[in-house]
């Protein structure tokens, strides 16, 4: 699906990786016991033992997630848009003598995985740089085998496009309108990376009830769902570490996978 997003998205994350932007530095100072508190499986109640299990690694490129799966023992893929997070994935297996499977593609179109092929789909941050949030479920259902666990980090949905930059004071606005789809941007944190001017990200809001509704019609129960915050206490108001206290940015979910038990019972946002 390369259209404009596909390209806005794939040259951002080029660039990104030619800047040695945090989420592109590969993890090579990893052992199993630092990989499973990384991954933070225990926290997240997703089974520990993943040796053999099959791993989709979705939109994470970067030589971190993937490298803390294999030596874990789990055959991973990587599906990314990003040629550079790519190799940054295959440079972290090589380094620890480990089989990563990559291919480069979009989010929403996983035709060069096969049906249910995957035991847990594991997907970071990246959801909002789609405007369609459906379109990659439905992709991901037809993946992810009957009893799998999908795990999804995105932004929280009512905080979307807001940052520390929008304090005004005594708190921080909330200007964008809480639609699906609203395009917003903003300039990354300055400990992304530095040096560098990289265009700023475009991401699109999803609302929590197309989130929900959707995976729920899809087939999928939902095991787990953690606010994720930051907890500064004497931060200083209008800095990151204050605003992460006030509006948590991010949102975690798993979900388990069972089209049977929504028959007849699934909404679609």
């Amino acid at each position: 699906m390369q259209d404009e997003v596909y390209h806005y998205n794939e040259e951002r994350w080029e660039a990104l990786v030619e800047a040695e932007a945090l989420f592109t530095r590969p993890m090579l100072d990893l052992d199993a016991e630092k990989a499973r508190a990384y991954l933070g499986l225990e926290r997240l109640a997703i089974p520990g033992d993943l040796a053999g299990r099959r791993v989709l690694c979705l939109a994470g490129g970067g030589g971190q997630q993937s490298a803390a799966f294999a030596l874990l023992g789990a055959d991973v893929t990587v599906l990314d848009i990003s040629s550079g997070q790519l190799e940054r994935d295959r440079l972290a297996a090589e380094h620890y003598g480990v089989g990563v499977r990559t291919i480069q593609g979009d989010m929403r179109d996983l035709s060069a995985l096969d049906d249910s092929s995957f035991d847990l789909v594991w997907h970071p941050y990246s959801l909002t740089f789609v405007p369609d949030s459906r379109i990659v479920f439905r992709e991901v259902a037809r993946v992810v085998d009957e009893g799998g666990s999908y795990y999804l980090m995105c932004a929280n949905p009512f905080f979307s496009g807001l940052t520390h930059h929008s304090w005004n004071g005594e708190g921080y606005t909330l200007k964008h309108p809480y639609t699906d789809e609203a395009a917003t941007s903003y300039p990354d944190q300055d400990w992304v990376y530095a040096g560098r001017h990289i265009r700023e990200p475009v991401e699109y809001r999803q609302t929590l009830s197309r989130i929900v509704n959707t995976l729920i019609g899809e087939g999928f129960v939902l095991m787990l769902l953690s606010e994720v915050r930051g907890d500064y206490p004497g931060a200083e108001p209008g800095s990151w570490a204050h605003f992460t206290g006030v509006a948590p940015p991010w949102l975690e979910f798993v979900w388990r996978y069972g089209p049977a038990s929504s028959e007849g019972g699934g909404v679609r946002g």
